[in-house]
């Protein structure tokens, strides 16, 4: 069930002319259609699907980003999809929660990346890739960054170069900053 509910959402994700979102989510529609079990974070080849957010602080000036060791920069908080996880966007929901302890508003939010990236090898697992789908969200507070397992840190959406934000993590902040600024006020 999970996969035909990810596969429909993939689907439905129009990457406009955005070359690289366009190749990835293709190659995760690939993913979906061959794999005995596409979110199983010991599938290697051709990998599998994991979770993201963008989350936006409630004012919608800037958003949050975690220090990523095993990839080497600062990336939106996200993470594998757990087998109790009853959809990718749940998986995204909780990773934000676990990674920087804020909370995200409930309700469907939009599906605004599809990635497909690789992963170095580390932890006795070689070298595989994300199909990662990310979700613009907004947390119900503006909390401080506080210390733990893993670092992270409230990034100006117009400071993102200080953090060494990648292309593609820009170019899916264009869609959700779209999404945030029509979204209903709650």
């Amino acid at each position: 069930m999970r996969s035909t509910n990810t596969r429909a959402l993939v689907e439905a994700f129009d990457p406009g002319d955005d070359v690289d979102a366009r190749a990835s989510r293709d190659a995760t529609l690939a993913l979906l259609d061959s794999a005995a079990d596409p979110f199983a974070r010991t599938a290697y080849d051709p990998g599998h699907v994991t979770g993201s957010a963008i989350v936006f602080a409630p004012d919608g000036r800037a958003i949050v980003l975690v220090e990523h060791a095993r990839v080497g920069g600062w990336v939106q908080p996200g993470g594998h999809v757990d087998p109790p996880d009853p959809s990718v966007e749940d998986a995204a929901r909780r990773e934000v929660a676990e990674e920087t302890g804020l909370v995200v508003q409930t309700g469907p939010a939009p599906l605004v990346r599809v990635d497909v990236h690789p992963i170095p090898p580390a932890k006795g697992e070689p070298a595989h890739h994300h199909h990662d789908l990310t979700f613009a969200m907004v947390a119900t507070a503006r909390a401080p960054a506080r210390p733990g397992e893993v670092s992270w840190a409230w990034c100006a959406v117009d400071d993102l170069d200080r953090f060494g934000v990648d292309d593609a993590l820009r170019r899916s902040l264009g869609r959700a900053q779209t999404w945030f600024d029509r979204r209903p006020a709650t």
